[in-house]
């Protein structure tokens, strides 16, 4: 009775447990997923206001705000192609880790620039402004070097499938085409064959009733003749 009791707490305990897991990983999950949903509109809504601000405003205000839409859009795309690239090629994790080292000064620039946004000084913000499009453009050059390489590694690899591909399917269209005319080859020369099998044998039977036929056949065979029958009278051989 106690190792019964023992063995249904142990079963109450375990199940209490994976509950607890389940529990744990599901809130888990759907927190990652809200932080995610957050973060994709939080990006959606900066960059709208950016693009109107690019628009909208002119002097160092708009050039910042360019600067800032110009290097996210670009990081964005890149991570995107890379990581997507990299399910399906390897090679493309290193492509992917060089893209992280970027990343984190993709990061530091979009930061130094939302900050100057909020500066003041407008004329030594405007004396930056060089230096600051050199940086962006250094990291937006990078990035679009290693989105474009991985798409024309995708694009090189696909055509060579295709072509590899349309190979094959000539070669197996070619072996149909062979296979659907074997039947027919067959049976007109098993035809021939077996209409030359019956001439020469109807030109070579012999014909019945001749002297060239079986004896059985031209004519009837001997009554035999026993000891024990009586010998025929003279008179019943006439």
């Amino acid at each position: 009775m106690e190792a019964a009791l023992i063995i249904f707490a142990l079963m109450l305990l375990a199940v209490i447990g994976l509950g607890a897991y389940v529990t744990v990983k599901a809130v888990g999950a759907a927190k990652r997923s809200v932080e995610r949903t957050v973060g994709q509109a939080r990006r959606t809504v900066e960059d709208t206001t950016l693009r109107a601000k690019s628009f909208g405003q002119v002097g160092v205000v708009g050039a910042l705000a360019q600067l800032r839409l110009d290097l996210r859009t670009s990081m964005r795309a890149t991570e995107q192609a890379l990581s997507e690239g990299a399910r399906s090629d390897a090679s493309l994790k290193e492509s992917l880790g060089l893209f992280q080292r970027l990343s984190a000064h993709g990061r530091e620039l979009d930061a130094e620039l939302k900050r100057l946004e909020q500066e003041p000084d407008r004329q030594r913000i405007a004396g930056l402004l060089p230096e600051l499009r050199e940086r962006t453009a250094k990291v937006v050059e990078s990035a679009d070097s290693l989105r474009w390489a991985a798409r024309d590694r995708a694009r090189r690899f696909a055509e060579d499938d295709l072509s590899t591909l349309s190979e094959q399917i000539e070669m197996e269209s070619g072996a149909l085409r062979d296979w659907s005319r074997e039947p027919v080859d067959d049976l007109a020369a098993a035809a021939a064959a077996w209409d030359a099998a019956q001439a020469q044998g109807s030109g070579s039977a012999p014909a019945h009733g001749t002297g060239s036929g079986p004896a059985a056949l031209s004519q009837a065979a001997p009554t035999p003749e026993y000891p024990w029958q009586k010998a025929r009278r003279p008179e019943s051989t006439t």
